[in-house]
């Protein structure tokens, strides 16, 4: 019998699969029907829904990156609602062509049932993340300033 994993062992799962580059194993640790607000996305959306969209987005950004990302500062905090962890950390982005490095900082409150990811809210540094991913003209245009 295997045992549920804790909000906590969740979240560094997550953690671990984003730095090593295994996009395709994020899906698995969300549930069917799991949200996921990125709080302050420029562009795009700021609500996915579901695990097929998430699968989805995870792809594309598995296909499109030319980041690495290392994380550091890793802090995990608990709650008083036992299903519920809020993490804070900093990336260390690289980008594997250009040779660019930029820290960017990140929080996200999970709310974690049966093992599985129904909720997350994305607090990340968008803007670090266009700038080392040589995106920053394109983030401009889509603003609006082109």
């Amino acid at each position: 019998m295997s045992q549920t994993r804790t909000p906590r062992e969740v979240f560094e799962a997550l953690l671990e699969r984003i730095t090593a580059g295994r996009f395709d194993e994020l899906g698995e640790l969300y549930a069917e029907d799991a949200v996921v607000e990125t709080v302050f996305e420029p562009v795009g959306p700021r609500r996915i829904q579901g695990r097929a969209a998430l699968e989805e987005r995870f792809a594309q950004v598995a296909a499109h990156s030319p980041l690495r990302l290392a994380a550091r500062n890793v802090v995990v905090r608990g709650t008083d609602d036992p299903q519920v962890v809020v993490a804070e950390w900093d990336y260390r982005v690289e980008h594997r062509e250009g040779g660019r490095s930029f820290e960017a900082a990140n929080i996200q409150v999970l709310r974690v049932r049966e093992g599985r990811i129904v909720h997350s809210r994305d607090f990340h540094d968008h803007l670090a993340l266009a700038v080392a991913g040589g995106h920053l003209p394109q983030l401009v245009e889509a603003l609006g300033g082109k």
